[in-house]
């Protein structure tokens, strides 16, 4: 149950590096490989601060801040200056590396005793549950404290999903996603294409540096080489989540892209519980990833040829029929 619950609950982290992959991958049409340096920068800015002694909550709105700050980079490098879209987040990428060392001071940066939002959720779950100790979960043991971050982060990641919902339905927001559709049509309309593209580029990093803050909170530290794969990871997610909604709705890919996520995760942990090795980790996200970008094309074309097959019956039917 544990593992279980840990699952969920980093599943629901991940799903704010998914839903910002959503905004650059599906939006943009951008593999913005930014992310994978900008998740670090939120783990690592958020975990300074906190060393230093900044409230969890500032602390964690500055690694949000400063992956705005990345992401905005990444698209004044890929309009301004004409770099393809994905040499620039290359590039912000690797300088990225280097700006996370300076920021930690050293590899890696424990929270061991630092107050964080983990610890924050953990004494609210002991109020609100009775105190510490395990909860009888339909008759398994779970910890308050595994409970408190679950519901804790079920809630943010909620108040997330309506946020950027409701953006994306502001005017602003169904300009960016225009401009994704129809560069040309959005800038005969007056709307300058390089800002919507730095804006939402801006906006992507910022929701996933505020998933490497709260991941670095949850598990405890902040690591130089824990943002390898995570666009991988964000793809496969956003993948998943679009062929279990199955629409192109912006509310219900958001839901589908968290729902994606949760469901990733839950495969890995079950991958794992199996018995199949930590180091396989790697290969067994990219054996889902190609599972997740086969599968659903497969089951279209599946479809299509039995609509065919169905369609050439009928009209042979008919010729018969006829005669």
């Amino acid at each position: 149950m544990t593992l279980l619950v840990g699952a969920l609950t980093l599943g629901l982290i991940l799903a704010l590096l998914a839903l910002g992959v959503y905004v650059s991958f599906r939006i943009f049409n951008i593999p913005d490989m930014t992310a994978e340096g900008t998740v670090t920068l939120g783990a690592s800015v958020a975990a300074a601060l906190m060393v230093h002694g900044w409230n969890p909550i500032l602390a964690t709105a500055a690694a949000a801040l400063a992956g705005a700050a990345a992401g905005a980079v990444t698209g004044v490098l890929a309009t301004k200056c004409r770099i393809n879209p994905l040499l620039s987040g290359i590039l912000v990428m690797t300088a990225l590396y280097s700006v996370n060392l300076h920021v930690m001071g050293r590899s890696n940066l424990p929270l061991l005793e630092v107050r964080t939002l983990a610890t924050s959720a953990e004494n609210i779950g002991g109020n609100l549950f009775g105190g510490p100790g395990d909860l009888d979960v339909f008759g398994w043991a779970v910890s308050t404290r595994d409970a408190s971050m679950l519901l804790a982060c079920f809630l943010f990641i909620i108040l997330v999903g309506i946020l950027l919902y409701g953006f994306f339905r502001t005017d602003m927001g169904t300009a960016m996603r225009a401009t994704g559709d129809n560069p040309a049509m959005i800038c005969a309309l007056g709307v300058s294409v390089d800002t919507a593209t730095i804006f939402g580029l801006a906006m992507s990093n910022a929701m996933i540096a505020l998933c490497g803050a709260l991941i670095a909170q949850y598990q405890g530290f902040a690591d130089v080489q824990m943002g390898i794969g995570m666009v991988v990871l964000g793809i496969a997610s956003v993948i998943i989540g679009e062929a279990l909604v199955g629409s192109r709705a912006v509310g219900l890919l958001i839901v589908g892209t968290v729902m994606g996520s949760v469901l990733f995760r839950l495969l890995v942990a079950i991958a794992l519980r199996w018995g199949l090795s930590p180091n396989d980790l790697k290969l067994i996200t990219a054996v889902f990833v190609f599972a997740a970008l086969v599968v659903p094309d497969l089951g279209r074309r599946y479809k299509a040829s039995r609509e065919r097959s169905r369609q050439l019956h009928a009209q042979t039917a008919d010729a018969y029929a006829a005669d």
